[in-house]
């Protein structure tokens, strides 16, 4: 019989609980890095030079989506574990509105790129590389609609820094040695070496050493392209918006889309030109859920992003403040909602423009959170919790049932997996963490601090911006003489109904990518802008991130910073898509007692000093009319205030 979530507990137990729930600041008072405090405006990004492309648009008289789309084109060009070819996910706040709008730039599946195809090559998922995993180009089109849409400056302004960077830039550690340990893929790839290797035969190092100037010319010359493509437009009497979307076509239609293709179609890859001219960004109304009166925006289902409102709907009826910051209970209950949401991630999220409809009224219901919430064994994990069944909660009934009843969180896998050694800088650290792919704890931790990057600006004027971009990281296949990386985002699909019927691969379509930006509005006005990288524990940081604003009093700083558990037991959306049910990470200091709690709960403890992807935000301070900036720790994030 389940226990109450707020029965007795040990001596032990309590003593634990009462340090635990001290005020925040004594437990989180001291940061690694300041609070950034500005008034005019806030960039923070994954690289300190991402964060300058920023300021510099800022200073241009640029408002905060220029801004934002400036630092996406500096983070594509530096390889900040995505490029060129990959693709944005963004949430906008329009102050002269007041609505969040999602932005949807998410590559598709090629023609030919079918369940079929991939089962004849020997494959239970698409490749984790190469020409197989690629799906279109997302980045470019996402930058250039937001400029178009609601930016001010011209996309020659907003390139301006990226361009400058692509004619050399002095290359930062973490990226020249994660091209040198992807070395031997980069160089079984036609044009990837010329980009990555400009040391080439080097018997000490082959690709950039830090602090190189790395050029990148073909990139360069692709940049130039759309830049003329805009000036070209404007010569001729078109608007902004209108010379904007001619060098749109040119990357998409043009002569940047011949060249694109036809280098991949050497490499053996799928896609064509009717592919490129046929994709197309997609404006869209965010999902939402409110959390204690807190709008909660999260993009819809073709992203993860819903699995955090989910965990937001169980956990809201709960006492979290009596269990104590980070106890026993607190982390059992964490793990246990999110347990429940991303089984749920698992089995219904997919494109929501391909058949079938994904139930998303009934998994966002209230009452289907307190309904799952009750499946929560307060007294043990519970390593195989599968999907529930939202349609009665939106009057339907569920097409799929026989598949809910064969389902088990670990998937028996139709044949051995087998990976090669090394870690790439890529596929993000959540599910590569929990796969098979690492034999040590070094390679796990590698992993964990692999992802995409994260995007956050605001202005005085009231724009927001909120990005999680990814795609194309090192290694990647070039696309001819374009210098444009391609994403390898198609491992995200299956070609199983049984594993989740909605993201079945198939010409034209999304894969349900792990990438969610988030935003959060107080009294209809912008609360929260937040996002992490990290691939299936993005949404897992960014739901304690939240907490600890809401719940626990930090400040923005002290929120980034803060210790995450993680669970790996659901099923990763990257390689065989493996999972690791009780799976828990703890940060390195979590106390004897807590861990022996937990252990009685059947759970496996891993433990990191670092337990999350770098998490960036803004926090809005409406008393003082101020924004405050919190940047990760954790790696090179970076912002700047002004």
């Amino acid at each position: 019989m389940r226990s109450s979530p707020l029965r007795l507990i040990s001596g032990a137990a309590v003593a634990a609980l009462v340090l635990a729930a001290l005020p925040s600041e004594t437990h989180a008072q001291r940061t690694q890095k300041p609070v950034l405090h500005g008034k005019h405006w806030v960039a923070i990004t994954g690289k300190p030079l991402g964060a300058t492309a920023g300021a510099v648009t800022f200073a241009r008289g640029g408002n905060a989506v220029d801004a934002a789309a400036a630092m996406l084109a500096a983070t594509a060009t530096m390889w900040d574990v995505l490029s060129w070819g990959g693709e944005t996910q963004a949430l906008i706040y329009n102050p002269h509105t007041g609505e969040v709008i999602g932005l949807n730039a998410l590559g598709v599946a090629p023609s030919g790129a079918t369940a079929e195809f991939y089962q004849e090559q020997g494959l239970d998922f698409p490749p984790e590389y190469g020409p197989l995993s690629a799906v279109t180009p997302g980045t470019p089109g996402g930058l250039m609609t937001m400029v178009a849409e609601w930016g001010t400056l011209s996309l020659a302004e907003v390139l301006a820094p990226a361009i400058e960077m692509a004619q050399g830039y002095p290359m930062e550690q973490n990226t020249a040695d994660r091209i040198e340990g992807a070395k031997e893929r980069i160089k079984g790839w036609t044009y990837s070496p010329d980009v990555y290797l400009p040391n080439l035969g080097n018997e000490e190092r082959e690709g950039p050493a830090p602090g190189e100037i790395f050029v990148q010319e073909d990139l360069y010359q692709t940049l130039a392209k759309l830049v003329e493509a805009e000036a070209d437009a404007l010569a001729e009497g078109k608007s902004r918006e209108e010379a904007i979307y001619a060098a749109y076509d040119r990357f998409y239609r043009g002569d940047i889309a011949e060249e694109m293709v036809r280098g991949i179609r050497e490499e053996g890859g799928l896609i064509t030109m009717d592919d490129l001219a046929n994709w197309e960004v997609i404006q869209e109304e965010p999902a939402m859920t409110t959390y204690k009166g807190i709008e909660v925006y999260k993009l819809t289902q073709w992203t993860q992003g819903p699995v955090l409102l989910q965990a937001l709907n169980i956990l809201e009826d709960l006492d979290l403040q009596a269990m104590g910051y980070n106890s026993a209970r607190y982390t059992h209950a964490l793990y246990q909602s999110m347990n429940l949401a991303f089984a749920d991630r698992d089995f219904y999220y997919g494109d929501p423009y391909f058949p079938p409809e994904e139930p998303m009224e009934g998994l966002l219901s209230k009452d289907y959170a307190r309904d799952r919430a009750s499946l929560i064994d307060w007294d043990r994990n519970d390593p195989d919790i599968g999907p529930g069944d939202p349609y009665p909660y939106q009057g339907g009934i569920n097409p799929f049932r026989e598949y809910l009843e064969g389902w088990h969180t670990v998937k028996e896998q139709s044949r051995p997996v087998t990976f090669e050694d090394g870690v790439d800088g890529g596929v993000a650290f959540a599910s590569e963490f929990a796969t098979s792919r690492y034999a040590d704890d070094a390679a796990f931790e590698d992993a964990f601090y692999a992802g995409t990057t994260s995007v956050q600006a605001a202005d005085a004027e009231g724009w927001v911006v909120s990005i999680t971009p990814s795609g194309g990281w090192v290694p990647a296949v070039i696309a001819g003489r374009t210098g444009i990386g391609l994403s390898q985002r198609g491992q995200s699909f299956v070609t199983e109904p049984a594993d989740n019927p909605y993201n079945v691969v198939e010409p034209g379509k999304r894969p349900r990518v792990t990438l969610t930006p988030s935003m959060a509005l107080k009294d209809g006005k912008p609360f929260l802008s937040f996002a992490v990288q990290g691939g299936d524990a993005q949404d897992q940081n960014l739901l304690q991130f939240f907490l600890n604003m809401v719940e626990w009093d930090m400040n923005v700083q002290q929120a980034v910073e803060a210790p995450n558990i993680n669970s790996f037991q659901m099923r990763g959306s990257f390689g065989m898509h493996e999972s690791r049910p009780g799976r828990l990470l703890l940060q390195s200091e979590t106390p004897s007692w807590i861990r022996a709690d937990l252990e009685r709960m059947g759970y496996d403890l891993t433990f990191s000093e670092r337990t999350s992807g770098p998490i960036n935000a803004i926090f809005f301070d409406w008393e003082n009319g101020t924004f405050w900036g919190g940047a990760s720790h954790h790696g090179d994030d970076y912002g700047i205030a002004w």
